[in-house]
């Protein structure tokens, strides 16, 4: 157990931060789902803005990789303009 009121705070705040992360993340994963699934092309188009600010968000507050965003990106943009 901590030995430092500074330590148990930080115990705290850890918890509280992984679970808004987990939370934020797991959020992202399903909206790449849901663009991956979608055959509409303006749907696709309206949804892949959206996504696109989630995992830019993501990286920047260091959750994911910069480079795991970019890929990710770069692919659901590959199926946005495949689709017909």
């Amino acid at each position: 157990m901590a030995n430092h009121k500074s330590a148990i705070k930080r115990i705290r705040s850890n918890e509280a931060k992984r679970v808004l992360n987990k939370y934020q993340h797991k959020t992202a994963r399903n909206a790449v789902r849901k663009l991956r699934a979608t055959t509409n092309k303006g749907e696709a188009t309206t949804l892949f803005s959206t996504v696109a600010s989630m995992l830019d968000k993501l990286a920047k507050r260091n959750i994911i990789h910069k480079n795991k965003a970019a890929n990710l990106k770069s692919g659901l943009q590959v199926h946005v303009n495949s689709l017909a």
